[in-house]
């Protein structure tokens, strides 16, 4: 009879409901089956699966030492806080589970593991690490995952040598290695900067999917290595892999880096239907043919993406503004709004780059008093950078100044040097001495301050000046940098 009931009660478990759940609850206690504890364990687990732990908590904590000696019953308990919360409730669970001389086992120690890295405690979660160990737990599957995770999800303030070492012994140690174990593998050293480790790792997977070579490509991209990117990109292509959208997305943002419009011309002609590949894929098209200078392209291609993203919208905003068409911009922000995108702020800060770069003094006003006013977009730092360099390219130093003094921010380098700017062009030495002071103050090291201090007293005569600036800066060491250029000549 015993038998029947255990099997009926089992069956009704997955499928009941909170109130039918306190039904069965009721039965159980009327019944000898209330000491049953595989099926007092199947019940307690479905208590934790309603989202919330109060109705468990209470449960367990009437519960008899012959019920809290039972390793399944914390098991059970500390998993329901690891998935439903608060996590550290799960720790402590497991801290008075071990001071109970409650044994834990292989299907404790990853809820525990998960809950440490959960609540960012991955020094208790080392201390566990070491518990596993004695106890002979670290070759179990799913144990040996969930510790390799662990040293995964290490913020960089732990990524050290040590633990780096550590996920590579457990790694080694894994008695299965799967794609996602080799694939993580990876990203540890190549979040360690070890990109070279990084690679051999990837060399030596007997498998790859299209998610390593994404991964080993995303490394180089994340470290700036654009020409290793491409080269791994080539790669995958000569061992007849298909490139993914993200795949694309690396390889066109390299070529974009690199200004190497010949190599975005042939990942553009590997995409045989971009439009499917969703907009992520069509932006980054957008963003390269206009780093490489064919921003009639740029437009093109944008045209033809459907269902645009705040982000395509503001690629092309500003690809117009970099190539001197500030008016199309402008008018691209509007059609962005009547097309149904909301503006962002870097919506914001792409059209009043715009409006700085081809002099639209009154239409950047608007568009600025607009922001908070019509948008609920509060003006950031760079936001008043574009607006002070807009007026002092104008001519408007005293507005730009007003604004600086308003301002909620402390000006920074780029808002000083634009008023610098400003009173270079009126000739007005004394505010830039002013402006200049304030500005080395806050960066000594700013070669521009100290060129366009030298060049304004040059503009006045006062060379005795120009000659304190200069020494100034080579007391200082410090150059002014030279400008070049990413394009490839032959690309554009």
């Amino acid at each position: 009879m015993t038998w029947d009931f255990d099997l009926k009660i089992t069956g009704l478990l997955p499928k009941c409901t909170f109130q039918h759940l306190k039904q069965i609850q009721a039965f159980l206690i009327t019944t000898s089956l209330a000491q049953n504890i595989p099926i007092f364990s199947k019940f307690l687990r479905r208590s934790t699966e309603f989202g919330t732990m109060g109705y468990s908590d209470v449960i367990f904590s009437q519960l008899g030492d012959h019920f809290l000696n039972e390793t399944i019953l914390w098991n059970v308990m500390i998993r329901g806080y690891a998935f439903n919360g608060p996590v550290e409730n799960a720790l402590l669970l497991f801290d008075e589970m071990l001071q109970r001389g409650v044994k834990p086992h292989n299907y404790t120690y990853p809820y525990v593991i998960s809950s440490c890295c959960e609540y960012g405690w991955y020094r208790e979660a080392e201390i566990v690490h070491c518990q596993i160990v004695k106890s002979g737990f670290e070759s179990n599957p799913s144990v040996a995952n969930s510790l390799f995770n662990m040293y995964l999800k290490m913020p960089a303030c732990y990524a050290k040598a040590g633990e780096v070492a550590n996920a590579r012994e457990l790694f080694d140690s894994m008695p299965e290695r799967n794609v996602i174990s080799w694939t993580s593998m990876i990203g540890v050293y190549a979040d360690a900067g070890d990109l070279e480790t990084a690679r051999q790792v990837f060399d030596e997977m007997p498998h790859r999917n299209v998610v390593s070579w994404n991964s080993m490509i995303s490394c180089y991209i994340h470290h700036s290595k654009f020409e290793e990117t491409l080269s791994l990109f080539l790669q995958m292509q000569s061992e007849g892999l298909l490139p993914d959208g993200y795949t694309f997305v690396s390889a066109l943002l390299a070529c974009s880096k690199l200004g190497d419009l010949e190599f975005g011309r042939y990942v553009h002609c590997l995409i045989r239907d971009w439009s499917q590949l969703r907009v992520m894929v069509g932006t980054a098209l957008v963003e390269m043919y206009a780093q490489c200078g064919d921003v009639n392209r740029s437009f093109s291609i944008f045209t033809k993406i459907g269902n645009k993203d705040v982000f395509c919208w503001n690629v092309m905003i500003r690809s117009l503004a970099i190539h001197g068409r500030a008016e199309d911009a402008i008018k691209l922000f509007w059609s962005m709004q009547k097309a149904g995108t909301k503006p962002n702020d870097y919506s914001f800060t792409s059209t009043l780059f715009a409006c700085s770069l081809g002099g639209l003094l009154e239409e950047g006003r608007r568009i600025f008093a607009s922001m908070a006013r019509d948008y609920q977009v509060r003006p950031k730092i760079e936001h008043y950078g574009c607006m002070v360099d807009l007026l002092c390219r104008n001519g408007q130093v005293e507005e730009a100044q007003v604004l600086v003094r308003n301002m909620p921010y402390e000006p920074d380098t780029a808002i000083l040097g634009a008023l610098l700017a400003g009173c270079k062009v009126r000739g007005d030495v004394k505010s830039a001495e002013t402006v200049g002071k304030r500005a080395m103050e806050s960066t000594a090291e700013e070669s521009g301050v100290y060129a366009l201090l030298s060049s304004i007293h040059a503009d006045a005569g006062q060379w005795p000046e120009v000659q304190e600036a200069r020494e100034k800066m080579d007391e200082m060491k410090i150059h002014k940098t030279t400008g070049i250029s990413n394009y490839h000549a032959e690309a554009c």
